[in-house]
C-alpha cells in the first residue's frame, strides 16, 4: 500500500512538473465550458472579413511552436525593455494576426478570466482557421500555459527559411522532433496564404525547375532589383490561395511551388513520392496534416506551474 501511495506522489510530482502529459483535449472543459465556441466564433469573423487571415494565424502558431515551443511567445509585443520575437527575421513585416488572437482573449477573459493561456488560444485558432477554409478538422490538445520570455535569436536561427534546401528543411523539423513526411505534410500549410516578394526573388528569376509562364507572371509584380516591391504579394498556391486542399502538391508537381523551399521537395529527390501521394490522395494529405499539427503541438508546451496564464496576450502580468 505504501509502496502505491509513493508511486502515485512520484506522478503527481512528474505531471506537476510539466511536460506532454498534461496536454488533453478536455483541459477546460470544466473550468471553460464555452472556450471553443468563444474561438471559433472569432476566428469565423475575422476569417469572413479576410480570408488570408486563416493562413496568417496559423503561421503564428508554427513560429511559435519552432521557438522553443508553443508557449505563445511569438505574441509578446516588444518593449524599451524587453525585446521579443515579432522583430526577428522571419516575423517582422510578415507576421499578422495578433489583433486577431488579442480580440478572441479578451472574449475568453470576460467568459472565465484567468483561466485560459495565449498558448491555447493560438493552438485552437490555429485549427478553426484551417477548418474555415476548407481543412479538415482535429481535436487540438489543450493545457499549455504562458512563456513569461521570448527568444529573438532563437526565433532567427530555428524558424525554417525560404531558401532552406530540402536536407535543411529536414534537419530543421527533426530538431523539433518532426519526421519528413511530417514536413511535407506540413509545407501544405502553403495551400493558403500570400508570400512576399523578396522571398521568391530569387527563385523566380534565377532558378531553372520552374515553369516558364509562372515565373513570368510573378516577376509582373516582383521586380528585379533588391529593394524594389518587396512587400509586393503573391499567393503561395495559384490554383485556390483561400481553400485549404492539395492543390499546393499539384502545384510543385507542375513546378509552380512559389518559394525555393516549396519546389524543393519536389525537385527528383526523397521526399517527391510523399508530394505525389498528396496530389493524388487529398484525403492521406488531411489526415497526415492534422496528426503533424498535433504533434507540432506538443512540442515543449509549458504545463503544471511553470509559466503563466497571461491576462492580455501581448506582454506579461
Amino acid at each position: 500500500m505504501a509502496s502505491n501511495i509513493a508511486i502515485l506522489v512520484i506522478v503527481i510530482t512528474l505531471l506537476l512538473q510539466g511536460g506532454e502529459a498534461q496536454l488533453t483535449t478536455n483541459f477546460y472543459s470544466t473550468s471553460c465550458p464555452n472556450l471553443l465556441s468563444t474561438v471559433k466564433s472569432g476566428v469565423k469573423s475575422a476569417v469572413s472579413s479576410q480570408p488570408r487571415m486563416g493562413a496568417s494565424i496559423l503561421r503564428l502558431f508554427f513560429h511559435d511552436c519552432f521557438v522553443n515551443g508553443c508557449d505563445g511567445s511569438i505574441l509578446l509585443d516588444d518593449t524599451s525593455s524587453f525585446t521579443g520575437e515579432q522583430n526577428a527575421g522571419p516575423n517582422r513585416n510578415s507576421a499578422r494576426g495578433f489583433n486577431v488572437i488579442d480580440n478572441i482573449k479578451s472574449a475568453v477573459e470576460k467568459a472565465c478570466p484567468g483561466v485560459v493561456s495565449c498558448a491555447d488560444i493560438l493552438a485552437i485558432a490555429a485549427r478553426d482557421s484551417v477548418v474555415q477554409l476548407g481543412g479538415p478538422n482535429w481535436n487540438v490538445k489543450v493545457g499549455r500555459r504562458d512563456a513569461k520570455t521570448a527568444s529573438q535569436a532563437a526565433a532567427n536561427s530555428n524558424i525554417p527559411a525560404p531558401s532552406m534546401s530540402l536536407s535543411q528543411l529536414i534537419s530543421s523539423f527533426r530538431a523539433v522532433g518532426l519526421s519528413t513526411r511530417d514536413m511535407v505534410a506540413l509545407s501544405g500549410a502553403h495551400t493558403i496564404g500570400q508570400s512576399r516578394c523578396t522571398n521568391f526573388r530569387t527563385r523566380i528569376y534565377n532558378e531553372t525547375n520552374i515553369n516558364a509562364a509562372f515565373a513570368t507572371l510573378r516577376q509582373k509584380s516582383c521586380p528585379r532589383a533588391a529593394g524594389s516591391g518587396d512587400g509586393n504579394l503573391a499567393p503561395l498556391d495559384i490554383k485556390s490561395p483561400t481553400s485549404f486542399d492539395n492543390s499546393y502538391f499539384k502545384n510543385l508537381m507542375a513546378q509552380r511551388g512559389l518559394l525555393h523551399s516549396d519546389q524543393v521537395l519536389f525537385n527528383g529527390g526523397s521526399t517527391d513520392s510523399i508530394v505525389r501521394g498528396y496530389s493524388n490522395s487529398p484525403s492521406s494529405f488531411d489526415s497526415d496534416f492534422a496528426a503533424a499539427m498535433i504533434k507540432m503541438g506538443d512540442i515543449s508546451p509549458l504545463t503544471g506551474s511553470s509559466g503563466e496564464i497571461r491576462k492580455v496576450c501581448g506582454k506579461i502580468n
